[in-house]
């Protein structure tokens, strides 16, 4: 049986490391063949995963060796913590490795809205139609205000990115101590002033019972009208239905929306969001480029390594 099993994709160069010194089980799709991976970690000492594998109380309970979950990413929110920190086995995210996409994506996102989306004009016109008055009633990132909900590593970088526009910043919270360096650029606030004061809002948060459906339908009336919410976090944080409600009365001004409650969407979320001009929708991949896949693969195959040695032999 494998030592080390990793359910999901990753980058193969330093999967090659793990198998220097441990055998190693890699199915990219093994996440969704939930029997044939219990039946896998009996001898495992180590799982490394992204996003779709639940490591819940059950599986731990098939791994009586297991003693590091490596994850490929940084959301824990499909990792029973509670039963790990129980046995003593080690969770290590790879945090911070995929800031700068996620980063880029924000901004990248930030700027396709903020002209009204103007890019979203390229059929029309190929259609004969001219709708310039219309799509040139944009306004620059320069000077507008990034709200930030959670700033750890992924908010602190795109704050720099946002700020290189012109940007101001401001965010909330719950966590890092009022005297952290991070907050030399960026104004602190409480959740309530950052709502207000946004005209682009970016969640960099986790998924916890106190975050889930923390921007429902008052948190979004609280915002400014036209503003945008970007969400590369989770989509348990976001009321979904209340969204696309202020999407379509125009209260907000658009919205990026990478995770969702369901991952795939279902129809029913899908239709929440047909039709609608002012909205981006991406499968969950505002952390994944080439370059953060490496960094993720090389930061966690580190982590479980460094884990297994302190573990013992």
């Amino acid at each position: 049986m494998p030592d080390i099993i990793i359910p999901e994709f990753m980058d193969a160069a330093p999967v090659e490391r793990l198998r220097a010194n441990y055998s190693v089980h890699w199915d990219k799709e093994l996440w969704s063949k939930r029997a044939e991976l219990e039946a896998l970690m009996a001898d495992a000492v180590a799982l490394i995963i992204r996003n779709r594998t639940q490591v819940d109380a059950g599986l731990i309970g098939k791994a009586p060796k297991l003693r590091v979950v490596g994850r490929h990413g940084v959301g824990l929110d499909n990792i029973d913590l509670e039963a790990c920190k129980a046995r003593g086995i080690a969770v290590c995210p790879a945090t911070g490795a995929n800031a700068d996409a996620v980063g880029e994506y924000v901004v990248a996102a930030a700027l396709l809205l903020l002209p009204r989306v103007a890019f979203a004009g390229t059929q029309r016109l190929m259609q004969g139609d001219w709708p310039r008055q219309e799509m040139g009633e944009g306004i620059e990132c320069a000077g507008r205000t990034l709200g930030l909900i959670g700033f750890g590593s992924i908010g602190q970088v795109t704050a720099v990115k946002a700020r290189a526009l012109g940007c101001k910043t401001v965010a909330f919270d719950a966590f890092l101590t009022e005297s952290d360096p991070a907050w030399q650029d960026t104004e602190r606030a409480d959740l309530g002033g950052v709502l207000a004061r946004s005209d682009i809002l970016t969640l960099h948060c986790p998924l916890t019972p106190q975050t889930r459906g923390l921007i429902g339908a008052s948190e979004i009336a609280a915002m400014r009208p036209g503003a945008i919410l970007i969400n590369t976090a989770r989509g348990g944080i976001v009321e979904e239905a209340a969204l696309a409600a202020a999407l379509r009365t125009g209260h907000l001004g658009g919205a990026a929306i990478d995770v969702f409650n369901t991952e795939p969407i279902t129809a029913d979320t899908a239709s929440l969001f047909s039709g609608l001009p002012n909205v981006i929708l991406t499968p969950h991949i505002a952390g994944i480029t080439v370059e953060s896949n490496r960094r993720i693969s090389e930061v966690t195959v580190n982590n479980v390594l460094a884990a297994l040695r302190v573990s013992g032999p």
